[in-house]
């Protein structure tokens, strides 16, 4: 039981700290960055959008501090959260923050902090989440291998947060392209992403089969992880980001028939992606309205609602611009709006938990017989 005096003190420990805290971060970038696609020429947006990216930044590095003394005072801890399956998958989203953060400052924070400084900032980010994040994606699922021992039955969407961050990297990276000298640092980039986009790629649709046979055959999920179904629609819509990427960029980088080619991969692989991140959103969407209805309370699971679906506002409005269709333009104005509202929720909730002194407490054990519809694990990643 929490006590009255409790709050004042669980808010300041680190011990609890667990690497899924960097979703908070994702969440936030991605509302500058995908507002910032969707309509450049609002009046006062670009403002607003810019202050969401700097609360952004001051997260990110909040976070990579809470986490530095987390690994220097609570070393059993952290070595807790690498040996526990529900924790480890997690560690992508150390990758995917530094890299949203760095995508975000040349696409708004460069208002704020200059180009240069952004161009800086970002290849700094970009470097240090794209080999974080190939860390993760080949260290993770090693530990699942060697470790963990996991079960098909036990198959979650946290299961593609590692091979997801390289994505991320495909989707940011082509933002840098311009900035190199032009030649063969272009083009290597350029290449670079699309490489890590082809990564990416395949080891999610190794995953994914098993997480869509564990949504059909072991039942719903138990009610705190339901919002991660939301997580499957971060691969979709970051690959359907970063094929626009390509697109943009690849015209002078690389010779034709490549450069027109990344154009027709744009729109052949970017309209059936979309078209099943859809059909995806639908089934997570009554998973969840499910979940609520049996009781579901408020976890930093929620963070979920966030950068999945602003990857789909990115990759919807990358559509738009390659196929010319303005069909795409209202989808992805109610994607957003979803968002935002998501957002704003799950900002709240947070901050509440943090006041109440709950999202940072002791876990409390979990039960001898897990139960359909709940779910506790000893590192405190989901409570």
């Amino acid at each position: 039981m929490v006590t009255a005096a409790q709050p004042l003190v669980y808010p300041l420990s680190v011990r609890h700290l667990g690497p899924n805290w960097y979703a908070t971060v994702m969440g936030t970038a991605v509302v500058a960055t995908a507002g910032a696609a969707l309509a450049p020429q609002v009046p006062g947006l670009r403002g607003v959008l810019t202050g969401v990216w700097a609360l952004s930044l001051v997260l990110l590095l909040a976070l990579l501090t809470g986490r530095a003394v987390h690994w220097a005072r609570h070393r059993d801890q952290a070595r807790a959260h690498l040996l526990d399956p529900a924790t480890a998958p997690f560690y992508g989203c150390l990758a995917m923050a530094l890299l949203a953060v760095g995508g975000g400052a040349l696409t708004v924070g460069r208002d704020w902090i200059g180009l240069r400084a952004a161009v800086t900032l970002d290849a700094a980010l970009f470097t240090a989440g794209t080999l974080t994040g190939l860390a993760a994606a080949v260290a993770v699922p090693y530990l699942m291998a060697v470790r963990h021992r996991v079960e098909p039955g036990r198959a979650t969407p946290v299961w593609l947060l590692p091979v997801v961050a390289p994505m991320v990297s495909a989707a940011v990276g082509p933002r840098l392209v311009p900035h190199l000298p032009p030649g063969q640092p272009r083009k290597t980039l350029l290449l670079v992403c699309f490489a890590l986009f082809g990564l990416s790629l395949l080891a999610t649709l190794l995953m994914l089969p098993l997480v869509f046979a564990r949504t059909l055959t072991g039942g719903p999920l138990p009610l705190a992880l339901t919002p991660t179904l939301f997580l499957v629609l971060g691969p979709l819509g970051q690959s359907t980001t970063a094929v626009g990427a390509f697109a943009d960029v690849a015209p002078g980088v690389v010779p034709e028939p490549y450069s027109a080619g990344f154009g027709v991969l744009a729109v052949l692989y970017g309209v059936p992606v979309m078209g099943f991140a859809l059909l995806w959103a639908c089934l997570a969407a009554a998973h969840v309205l499910r979940a609520r209805r049996h009781g579901m309370r408020f976890s930093m699971t929620w963070w979920s609602f966030t950068f999945p679906v602003g990857t789909c506002v990115t990759g919807a409005e990358a559509l738009g611009r390659h196929t010319g269709l303005v069909a795409y333009a209202g989808p992805a104005v109610l994607l957003y709006a979803v968002l935002v509202a998501a957002w704003g929720t799950a900002v709240v909730g947070t901050l509440r938990g943090l006041l109440r002194g709950e999202l940072l407490a002791v876990p409390a054990p979990a039960p001898a017989a897990p139960r359909p519809v709940t779910v506790r694990t000893t590192s405190g990643a989901v409570r």
